[in-house]
């Protein structure tokens, strides 16, 4: 008798798996399952399969393979395959409910036109979310809205009563009260009937005036249906780049000690050093904008997993976007200077081993271009995979969703973008190509050429 050939325990291991999942039961399908076909697929982290087949039931995706064998009998079959599957993306810095009506005589941030309740906000602004589908982001986290406009944005998506990306969302911003300029006149007082006032405190709307208003602000939005609290830890907004620091570290701190306590992650504005720095140092899950960070400061944030949201492609909104808002051609020389140390500073995070994400900071007619950070981050030193890692699987991890989105694999929510191009070589293909978006198993976008 011949003597049987020596087989290693790890080649036994791995043919124990290969039967394990050839023969493991598959869950039933409904009638609606469909089989979407690509000439590939690139997923969040890098991975990429050729002739990709990926079976979607409901809102789900069921599995992911290889060719026509992988198909299951009787399922409908989506022939996509002119084009490459990506992840839905996930923009970590909106303002959904900044909305322009271009009234005559005003200006995106200005005073004048129409008046509206928080309610007729987040029916206006549906507009701005069906722009964001359209670049292929699926999920977006929106950092501040007055009169809680984004929650009711939300809630109406989430019940199905609008189309719009998934959304998470911060309510009221906290930022730093202005105080009364000490010249100011003092304010008339009150005739001796008058009741007492009434006015409800400052921090139910998010501005700050001690320490002491803090843990009551961040529960307040969270008790309001916040799942994300967001604090202004500097100057800069619009055309201002100035980065003077508005909140301490202990202001920080608390703000960051009160999220967390109650569940919640906290993502920190701040445009400058000292601001991130501290913000840092306090326990921030994000860091929105900063530039000029210290090298000790990136160390600290790739040590503790703190992740870099630069929104470089925001200064370039506004500057190309200067007539509307009224600003200077000095003031777009401003915006253009900030973004060249933006880009630097992203540059510098990269190389020490920080975690970025894709945040487009969008507003007014930003929508529709979100993705066009990730030029930028490519240019600051990522790989096209790198970039998209940044827009797919680091944002679903700031959400806390890094098992239900970010990726194209079994039970994971039908998130699915089909671009034309390749993004593993190419980010072009991403911020310019998509033609067909998925979300949740419905088709949202399908901008493919008629037959």
């Amino acid at each position: 008798m011949n003597a049987r050939p020596a087989v290693s325990l790890a080649a036994l291991l791995a043919l124990a798996g290969c039967i394990h999942a050839s023969h493991a039961a598959q869950p039933a399908l409904s009638p609606n399952a469909r089989a979407l076909r690509f000439a590939k697929l690139v997923d969040g982290d890098g991975r990429i399969t050729n002739d990709a087949t990926i079976i979607v039931d409901g809102d789900r995706i069921v599995s992911v393979g290889s060719g026509d064998g992988v198909v299951p009998s009787g399922v409908a079959v989506v022939d996509l395959r002119k084009y490459t599957a990506i992840p839905g993306m996930i923009d970590v810095h909106t303002h959904m409910t900044y909305w322009w009506d271009h009234a005559p005589g005003t200006k995106p941030f200005g005073p004048g036109g129409t008046r509206r309740t928080p309610a007729e906000v987040a029916t206006v602004a549906m507009e701005n979310a069906h722009l964001t589908l359209e670049t292929g982001v699926t999920t977006v986290r929106d950092l501040g809205a007055s009169g809680y406009a984004d929650i009711l944005m939300r809630d109406r998506i989430n019940r199905g009563e609008a189309v719009g990306p998934r959304m998470f969302v911060a309510g009221y911003g906290l930022g730093k009260a202005t105080p009364r300029p000490a010249t100011a006149p003092p304010a008339p007082a009150p005739p001796a009937s008058a009741a007492p006032a009434s006015a409800p405190p400052a921090w139910l709307r998010g501005r700050i005036s001690s320490l002491a208003d803090i843990p009551l602000a961040v529960k307040t939005q969270v008790d309001s249906g916040a799942d994300v609290i967001k604090m202004y830890g500097s100057t800069g907004t619009g055309a201002d780049t100035s980065t003077t620091q508005t909140f301490s570290y202990e202001e920080m701190k608390a703000a960051v000690d009160a999220a967390h306590a109650l569940g919640k992650r906290i993502a920190i504005h701040s445009y400058g050093a000292s601001g991130g720095r501290d913000a840092v140092r306090a326990g921030t899950n994000t860091l929105e904008h900063s530039v000029d960070l210290d090298d000790a400061t990136l160390a600290q944030m790739a040590r503790q997993g703190t992740v870099y949201v630069p929104t470089i492609d925001h200064n370039r909104y506004y500057a190309d976007y200067r007539a509307d808002y009224g600003y200077t051609d000095e003031q777009a020389r401003g915006l253009d200077a900030y973004r060249a140390r933006n880009i630097e500073t992203a540059r510098r995070a990269i190389k020490a081993g920080v975690k970025l994400a894709m945040g487009s900071d969008a507003v007014h007619m930003m929508f529709g271009q979100n993705t066009r950070e990730l030029g930028f981050l490519v240019q600051a030193g990522m790989t096209p995979l790198d970039a998209l890692g940044a827009a797919t699987v680091n944002g679903a991890e700031i959400l806390g969703l890094a098992d239900r989105i970010g990726r194209v694999a079994p039970g994971y929510f039908a998130d699915i973008v089909a671009v034309d191009g390749d993004p593993a070589t190419d980010i072009n293909a991403v911020v310019n190509g998509v033609r067909w978006v998925m979300k949740g198993g419905a088709v949202v976008v399908d901008k493919r050429p008629t037959p």
